[in-house]
């Protein structure tokens, strides 16, 4: 492992999370998850003015400064917690020239997803859905690329960003979303510390709120 590298992995990082019903942030030190430092709250009536504060109490501005790599999930969630952490992710990484990466919210959960459901044959697929309240679905579907037995070994990748579907195809393996506030947010810094690719500054200007449906639906 080069020295540059090494660099690159002991960054500070900071994640932020939303699910259906609660925010969450993320801040470990030098890649190290001992160092994790997590919080969690659910949404009520003032979620706009509560996220900044929250946010403001969370994260000291000295430490804040330091962070080297921010990750934001982009949904699907909830609509309005998806556009207004996307927001708050985008102006942090403009204001300390930080590249900004973003994972969508079936991404976080697919592994968890495949070994709590024993998916381990190589290069198997399987969707994650999440049901409408009117008609259709939202499904997003995801591969494995090895066949390791042990979840903290398994790759995971997005081969269909989630989408509305009218139905599930019987033949396909559909398994229902379950957002875990901890497990999941963790997996987003997992993620910002294993892509390493993208060191573009203004990659902020890239970041959107996903979903799928209008906000009405």
């Amino acid at each position: 492992m080069t020295d540059n590298l090494k660099q690159r992995l002991n960054y500070p990082t900071l994640g932020i999370h939303s699910t259906d019903n609660s925010f969450c942030f993320g801040y470990r030190k030098n890649n190290n998850t001992e160092s994790d430092k997590l919080f969690f709250k659910e949404f009520d009536n003032d979620l706009c003015n509560n996220l900044i504060v929250e946010f403001d109490k969370f994260i000291s501005k000295e430490n804040l400064k330091k962070v080297k790599k921010i990750s934001v999930s982009i949904g699907p969630a909830n609509f309005n917690a998806s556009r207004l952490i996307v927001v708050l992710a985008r102006t942090i990484s403009q204001q300390i020239n930080c590249p900004l990466d973003s994972f969508t919210s079936f991404e976080l959960m697919a592994k968890r997803i495949a070994s709590e459901n024993n998916i381990f044959t190589n290069k198997q697929s399987f969707w994650i859905y999440k049901k409408l309240k009117r008609k259709g679905f939202i499904a997003g579907k995801y591969e494995i690329s090895n066949d390791k037995a042990n979840n903290a070994d398994l790759v995971i990748r997005e081969k269909v960003i989630p989408k509305v579907v009218k139905e599930l195809e019987s033949k396909e393996l559909f398994i229902e979303a379950k957002y875990n506030d901890e497990k999941d947010l963790r997996e987003l810094l997992d993620l910002a510390n294993k892509n390493l690719l993208n060191r573009n500054a203004n990659s902020w200007k890239k970041v959107m709120p996903l979903y799928p449906i209008s906000p009405i639906n």
